[in-house]
């Protein structure tokens, strides 16, 4: 969903590139045009990045709009603990571990995977918000170390996958694209697989859908969120890379019976 364009019913705090943000509090509520609505304005540059998820906010717009910034109230977030492995997705990744030709990867195509997510249609959307300063804007932050790719290979070839932005064990899921069947839902079981071995508690997901949801996805307060993105991102961060024995810490759960 492209983000709405914001009336203007109620100010919206314009920011200076560098300044710092509002309280998350000052976001639009429920009732608002734009429930969610922090700011606009300020950069994308990997410092105000790094700010922004550390206090629960995150960059969202289209072509044609200012940086828009967010901060919704509850917060979807998949508690890592509570991922539904439904038995059709059990089967399916136990015959990508059987596979020599498959592999999870992390960060080795990380341009590609932004890109790929950018120009991937979405069901009732008609553009991305993933546009060309996000692109580069979230490519810096990768080279800073503060964004990963989770990536689904098959015979050599970039099939599906994922991109979050991770603060020490503060992990924020952003995008995933697929090119075959189950693909991206494979990343996002590897990631889900990564958190619990490293014992990172959550994985946020920003928006409510109904996909997520059907994964274990739930929504919090956002008082809850920020929270625990605070402890979270005061730990230190896990060496990002994945190894196959990781599955073992989902797998190893009872299938759910969907």
């Amino acid at each position: 969903m492209s983000p709405l364009k914001p009336a203007m019913e109620k100010p919206v705090t314009w920011l200076a590139p560098g300044e710092d943000f509002p309280p998350v509090s000052q976001a639009w509520g429920a009732s608002a045009p734009a429930p969610g609505l922090l700011a606009a304005g300020g950069a994308l540059d990997v410092d105000s990045l790094r700010r922004a998820y550390q206090n629960g906010i995150f960059p969202w717009f289209s072509n044609g709009q200012p940086i828009l910034w967010w901060s919704t109230d509850p917060r979807m977030v998949l508690q890592t603990a509570h991922f539904r492995l439904h038995r059709s997705l059990r089967k399916v990744i136990a015959k990508f571990q059987d596979s020599a030709s498959c592999e999870i990867r992390f960060d080795s195509a990380f341009a590609e995977v932004i890109r790929a997510c950018s120009s991937s249609p979405r069901p009732g959307q008609s553009g991305t918000w993933i546009v060309e300063d996000m692109v580069q804007a979230y490519q810096a932050l990768h080279q800073s170390g503060a964004a990963h790719s989770v990536e689904t290979w098959i015979d050599g070839e970039l099939v599906g996958g994922l991109y979050c932005v991770a603060l020490g064990q503060a992990v924020f899921g952003e995008s995933m694209f697929t090119r075959v069947p189950d693909a991206s839902k494979i990343a996002l079981a590897a990631l889900v697989s990564f958190c619990r071995v490293h014992g990172i508690p959550l994985i946020d997901c920003q928006q409510n859908t109904s996909h997520l949801a059907s994964l274990g996805a739930r929504e919090i307060p956002r008082a809850a969120f920020c929270a625990q993105v605070a402890v979270n991102a005061a730990k230190p961060s896990p060496v990002w890379q994945f190894e196959p024995v990781y599955w073992n810490a989902l797998t190893a759960q009872p299938p759910d019976s969907a």
